[in-house]
């Protein structure tokens, strides 16, 4: 069984039409595709959105602020359900028959409690109680949507990305409050490695955890169990290389954000992942394990592109990971 294939995209894609997304997706990664988002739709189809509509006894609508805690399901949460059955109904035509490894992706419960409000308008992150039902509503959650994609498209080998594009501004309290003119409290360490924990539990097969900040803490996150990280390559600096380097040794997979999101000229897919192998030559790594250890992705989610460069980026992606496969060095 092979847990992951060489290239990816990250998440989400422009345009609103589900068929069209699945068909490049499905097209573009045969080893290794992924569910796409399309929050172009509106509000229920971003990423905060589709995820509030898998939460499990917790609801959520929006007001001009974001995303706010209900008492109950209303039009939002309806609506954000419905556009992932959409996708899920797509996704399921587009791989028949297909057996490998398949990625779907969720807000982590980090970024949601950073995004959420509660019903005073603060966000959940300020309360211990709400952040502790969230990740137990959002566990709950994915464990259902798992299940449903595993009946959609069985034989395959599901991969859980979570979204933690806000982690590192939970770790050092730069989360501001619902005024503007304060910061939520850095959150400790242990206690957003232990919620991290317990949410990667519900899969039993491998997580990984996206970050496209800077400073992603990669030893924080191979405690917690992710058995991979998929990070904006440009913002790496000579601070990440020991944990990098460290993270490779121990089988970490590394999903390496190389190809821009928004468009932009496509260098040659050679020249796409130089730095990655500049990097294994400073860290004195086999070039042999570089395509066994990296996954090549977008830097980011692709909502932004335009359509014809969505396409070409993510085609470049698996052209990228080719070149990384036959020319290591």
């Amino acid at each position: 069984m092979k847990l992951f294939g060489p290239a990816t995209g990250v998440g989400s894609l422009p345009g609103g039409d589900a068929r069209e997304a699945a068909k490049t997706v499905t097209g573009s990664f045969e080893d290794f595709p992924y569910l796409a988002e399309l929050p172009a739709r509106g509000p229920g189809a971003d990423m905060i959105g589709r995820t509030t509509g898998m939460l499990v006894d917790l609801y959520a609508h929006v007001e001009p602020s974001g995303w706010r805690i209900s008492d109950r399901p209303g039009r939002d949460t309806k609506r954000a359900r419905s556009w992932l059955g959409e996708d899920l109904d797509a996704l399921e035509e587009f791989t028949q028959g297909y057996e490998g490894p398949l990625k779907v992706q969720a807000v982590g419960p980090w970024t949601l409690a950073a995004a959420l409000e509660l019903r005073g308008g603060e966000a959940a992150l300020g309360d211990a109680g709400a952040r502790r039902d969230l990740a137990g509503s959002l566990a709950e959650g994915l464990r259902a949507h798992l299940a449903d994609v595993a009946r959609r498209v069985p034989g395959t080998d599901l991969v859980l990305q979570l979204d933690e594009p806000s982690l590192i501004a939970v770790l050092r309290g730069q989360i501001r409050t619902a005024s503007g003119y304060r910061t939520h409290r850095a959150v400790d360490r242990q206690v957003v490695e232990s919620a991290l924990r317990d949410v990667m539990a519900v899969h039993d097969g491998p997580v990984v955890v996206h970050s496209c900040a800077p400073d992603v803490p990669f030893a924080l996150l191979r405690r917690a169990g992710a058995a991979g990280v998929s990070f904006d390559f440009s913002l790496l600096t000579e601070r990440d290389e020991e944990a990098i380097g460290e993270a490779v040794e121990g089988g970490t997979k590394l999903f390496a954000g190389v190809v821009p999101s928004t468009d932009t000229a496509l260098s040659d897919p050679g020249g796409s992942v130089m730095g990655v192998r500049t990097l294994w030559r400073r860290l004195g790594l086999n070039p042999g394990t570089l395509a066994e250890s990296v996954v090549v992705t977008p830097t980011c989610g692709l909502a932004g592109a335009s359509p014809g460069y969505a396409r070409a980026a993510l085609a470049h992606c698996s052209r990228a990971a080719r070149s990384l496969a036959d020319n290591p060095e």
